[in-house]
């Protein structure tokens, strides 16, 4: 069995992999071969093919595919080291190809640890060391699998030992506490928080299809299909669309609860030794690190669900963290899911070492009636384009389409012209202390407060329509996470001056320049 790792260890030892992890690709191919074999062997049954025939060549492929995967494995245990030197971390493969991949100690920003319901089973994880960069397979190792206690030791010796040269000052934490302290912690109050996010249509929607594919699978999809449409048909239109949304949101709500417990079930977010981690997972454990030296500022999110019955989310911005596409499986960014928005402007607090959050505290300066203006056209216009473009494939093609097309008009037009008034309500920017702070969004509302040490530049752009209208978009760059926050649609004067107050002397050259040839 592998043994810990400890400083003295670091003077560059290769070690290997778990060797276990042959028996747990193994099971893992197993499992999933037994999955495709069933439908096969139903849909093999129906063609008149005995199962004392059928039941043990299944058995016999099973075994055999998870025989083949287990060698290939153990091929690739046997021929991969890992070690870790003071300035790199080194994975070598050593058979008919070689290969090295490494990683400088000094450019690590996570070391994460995942584990599945089989690696659980063996008491390993999986580990990632990435560099933060947003692309590419050469930003991070994969050491999988090694045993957890190995992993922890693992993770503790790299973020200790990373060292960030270019970090503000400010952003420096305070000298570690005796024990981890206790940011956060899981309230299965925030559940109610789950239906009514954007997973709950998908899974709801999805369901439907998932239907569809298992009883064609058994060779049901006509009985079924059948048995639904004799009950649906008796029925009224309405009555059948009321039905069908009842059903999708049952599902999708029952859908949406089952992942909130899996994704958060033992969550908590802790600080120790100048690190913030967050804890959770079900299944699926995940154990997620931030060095608080990569920060930047916070996030509180509020996606419009969420946001109506009073919640909010908290993320990280951070230098070095992958924007995974709202992946929240495996995103180190969110580190509070949706909870009470109170509590989630006090975690933000609490994360970036504040009394009152920046995102609470600041007085954000509303944006001129023209930015109202610019998304009424675009939320009326969409809602006509889309009502013009059904009307006329409906002159073409069905009557029912020329319906569709009025009720989306009739319908759509309140829905877009709140939508659009929320959204201007929402934009806003401003400066607290040592922070500058924006707010955009309706279907999602972000309020953003970034560390004005953190910015590195300022992009400015400005459309035609938005110079007719005397405005432009700022949007301030920085090293963390997506790389810019925008201050949209703000006046073209308070825009500047804003973004010159907020990083003293970036653009003062630049606004020097346009006066002096203005004059």
């Amino acid at each position: 069995m592998s043994r810990g790792v400890t400083t003295a260890d670091l003077g560059g030892e290769w070690r290997e992999l778990d060797r276990r992890s042959p028996a747990v690709t193994a099971l893992l191919v197993a499992g999933i071969a037994l999955g495709a074999a069933v439908p096969m062997f139903v849909s093999t049954r129906d063609d008149g093919v005995p199962a004392t025939l059928l039941l043990p060549l299944g058995a016999v492929g099973i075994l055999a595919l998870a025989g083949l995967a287990a060698i290939g494995d153990r091929v690739r245990w046997r021929h991969t080291r890992y070690r870790v030197t003071d300035e790199r971390v080194e994975l070598r493969f050593s058979w008919v190809v070689h290969r090295l991949r490494s990683v400088p100690r000094d450019r690590i920003r996570t070391v994460d640890l995942t584990a599945n319901p089989l690696l659980r089973l063996f008491g390993v994880v999986k580990v990632q060391i990435g560099t933060g960069q947003q692309s590419g397979d050469k930003t991070h190792l994969v050491l999988s699998p090694l045993e957890r206690r190995v992993a922890e030791r693992l993770r503790a010796e790299l973020l200790d030992r990373t060292e960030t040269p270019e970090t503000p000052a400010a952003a420096a934490p305070e000298p570690p506490a005796a024990g981890p302290e206790v940011i956060a912690a899981l309230d299965w109050s925030w559940i109610r928080y789950a239906p009514v996010s954007v997973t709950t249509p998908i899974i709801g929607s999805a369901a439907f299809g998932g239907l569809l594919q298992v009883s064609e699978w058994f060779g049901l999809q006509e009985t079924v299909m059948g048995r639904i449409g004799d009950f649906l048909g008796e029925r009224p239109l309405a009555i059948t669309i009321a039905i069908l949304v009842a059903v999708g949101v049952i599902i999708g709500v029952l859908g949406s609860l089952a992942l909130f417990v899996e994704l958060w079930r033992g969550y908590r977010l802790t600080r120790e030794s100048g690190l913030l981690r967050v804890h959770r997972g079900l299944l699926t454990t995940r154990s997620l690190s931030l060095d608080e030296r990569r920060l930047r500022g916070v996030e509180v999110a509020e996606p419009l669900g969420a946001r109506l019955i009073g919640g909010a989310r908290v993320d990280a911005v951070a230098t070095g963290l992958r924007v995974r596409g709202g992946d929240e499986r495996s995103d180190p960014r969110t580190l509070l899911p949706a909870a009470p928005r109170a509590l989630a402007h006090d975690v933000a607090a609490e994360i970036v070492r504040e009394p009152v959050s920046p995102t609470r505290s600041a007085r954000l300066c509303p944006h001129p009636r023209a930015a109202r203006g610019r998304r009424l056209r675009w939320a009326i216009g969409a809602v006509l384009l889309i009502s013009g473009g059904l009307a006329l494939l409906g002159t073409l093609l069905s009557d029912v389409l020329l319906d569709l097309a009025v009720l989306t008009a009739v319908a759509g037009l309140p829905v877009a012209v709140a939508l659009a008034l929320d959204a201007y309500r929402n934009l806003g920017h401003g400066i607290t202390g040592e922070y500058l702070v924006t707010r955009h969004g309706t279907v999602s509302r972000h309020t953003i407060a970034l560390q004005r040490a953190g910015v590195i530049g300022w992009t400015i752009t400005s459309s035609p329509f938005q110079r007719r209208a005397g405005l432009l978009t700022l949007n301030a760059t920085t090293a963390a996470n997506r790389g810019s926050y925008p201050v949209y649609d703000v006046g073209e004067g308070d825009g500047l001056a804003f973004a010159d107050e907020a990083v003293p002397g970036l653009l003062t050259p630049f606004l020097e320049r346009a006066d002096v040839t203005s004059a």
